[in-house]
Parts: structure tokens; sequence; C-alpha cells
């Protein structure tokens, strides 16, 4: 496994990480296979959220790890908290009693990093960089960062909150390139030209911000992956060439094509099959050059100027 700077830190951690949103769906014993086998993998970076199964999943993997004799130096854990029933909600309140609810699920007095979930239009940034302020002092949180957010929304609370953002968490995958197409298709009257996110790919490399892409291989929750799926037959041809070439997965090729981005993604994988997370972490290995990288990009109905 390759390892990687998250954002503005000292914190090394892998180029995958676990998306934990389905362990609430495990047994016990299920979620130990899987958290050893990530372990086993190099992978011990744990992305939770307070909504995944209603917090089952973060009490399954809390167990887990105590059942495996974990220390907790051994894994890094983000979680993240926002979203509500109906409405969205950074208010300090809400973040201060949703963090100390995440921390007694998990079985932990901290978390390495605790990420707002999805842009709450009523935020005050002062209220917010107030409860970050908070959770520092207090050690339950070392380090912040923002999901699905614009550039303007992560100055707004940059300019509250004096450390670095570390991450922004963003869907990409092959078929959902929108801040890619954007930056390709400058000033074309082109679907793929339409500016949609302010450019936050490129702001975030401008300031050290690392990208978690979450969703890698879904075209969407209701049509899921892309794998075999016959909307997207050249790009799955294309795959399976560059996988047998490589001796590796199609899965591990869709996956290496994010992380040849210089930007310096951490792809946020979601499996909760062993086997399947060993075909997953074989990615970091492999090297796509230039032109497979736009050869792939193609294949999935994109277009270049």
């Amino acid at each position: 496994m390759k390892y990687m700077r998250l954002g503005q830190s000292d914190l090394l951690v892998p180029r995958l990480a676990l998306g934990c949103m389905r362990m609430s769906a495990l047994s016990l014993t299920e979620a130990k296979q899987v958290i050893q086998q990530c372990l086993d993998l190099g992978i011990n970076f744990f992305d939770h959220a307070d909504i995944y199964g209603k917090g089952q999943s973060e009490r399954i993997f809390g167990q887990a790890i105590k059942e495996l004799g974990l220390e907790r130096e051994q894994v890094i854990i983000q979680s993240k908290c926002g979203i509500r029933p109906g409405f969205f909600d950074f208010s300090k309140e809400h973040i201060l009693a949703a963090v100390d609810g995440i921390l007694e699920r998990l079985q932990t007095d901290y978390l390495d990093l605790l990420v707002l979930h999805r842009p709450d239009t009523l935020w005050e940034p002062e209220e917010v960089a107030a409860a970050f302020s908070s959770l520092k002092e207090q050690g339950k949180v070392r380090h912040f960062g923002l999901s699905n957010v614009n550039r303007y929304q992560m100055e707004l609370l940059q300019a509250y909150w004096q450390e670095p953002l570390l991450v922004n968490q963003l869907q990409v995958s092959l078929v959902h390139t929108p801040m890619i197409d954007a930056g390709l298709q400058v000033n074309m009257l082109t679907e793929g030209g339409l500016n949609r996110d302010g450019g936050i790919l490129d702001y975030c490399r401008l300031r050290g911000v690392t990208i978690q892409a979450w969703s890698p291989f879904m075209i969407d929750l209701a049509q899921g992956t892309f794998f075999d799926h016959p909307d997207y037959p050249e790009l799955n041809h294309v795959l399976a060439e560059l996988a047998d070439s490589k001796g590796v997965s199609v899965e591990a090729i869709a996956t290496a094509f994010l992380l040849r981005h210089p930007a310096q993604m951490q792809v946020l994988v979601g499996s909760m099959n062993p086997d399947r997370l060993q075909k997953i972490a074989a990615a970091s290995q492999v090297e796509l050059s230039r032109q497979e990288w736009y050869r792939l990009y193609l294949s999935a109905g994109k277009e270049l100027p």
C-alpha cells in the first residue's frame, strides 16, 4: 500500500480508505474479518458518519476494534456529522452533541478527523469554528474537514478557523467526473464545460486539501456500479483489457484511474467483501500512463474539445 500526507498535516495515511457505510449490515464476526483484511492490506484509515446505519456502523466497528485487541494508535478514524432527518445542521450545539455520540459508539476518546457531512445553508462559520475549537481543546478531535462543499464554502470557514481544513469529500468515479470535465472543456459551450463547483479540484490542489473520492465505482444509487453495466460497454471493454495486461482486477484499474490524478486523491472504498478488498488494494501498485488514463476517460463517454 502506498501512503501520503493528509492535507497540510503530518498525518501519514494510505491512498485507500475503507468507507464504513455498509458495516451496519455485518455481524460482529464479519466486521472483524473486514477490518483485519484492511489492516493486512495496509489500509488503516476508516471513514464513518453518524448516520451510517443510524449509528450501527460505528457501534459494530467500535466493538470489533475492541475484540481484535487493537491499540487506538493502530487505526485512523474519521467520522462525519451534520445530516439530521429532513435537514442539515452545522450548529455548535449539534456538532458537539454529535461528536459525543460518535465517540461513545466507537468506544474511543478521540477522532483523528471530523468532517461536516453536507453543506448547511443556514450555517454560521464562526459558530462552526467555535465548535471545532472546543473539540480540539478537549482533545476529542485532532483534525477537521468538510464534505461536498465548493471552494467558497471552504474559504468562508477558513476565514474563522485558522487551522488548515485537511479534506473535502467529493463524489468522483470514471463516470462521475464533472470537476474534471470542466477543467478540460474551459470556455466551451458543452455540457462538460459547465463549472458546477467553482473549480474545487484546482482549488484543493492549490490549498493542499486532500480530496477524498467517494462512490468510486458507482453510477448512482439507483443504477449501481458501472461494472458490466449495459450503458457502458466501451468502458468495460477497456477496463477488462487494461486489467488483463496488468494482471489485476477491473476494480483495481478503476481505482488506479483516480489515484493517477496529480491531485493525490484518497479513494474511499465501500466494499465489505474481504476478497474484493484485496483486488481493489492492488490499485496501489498499478501505474497508468497518460495515454491509458485518457483512454479510460474517453471510454466512459467523455469528450475532449
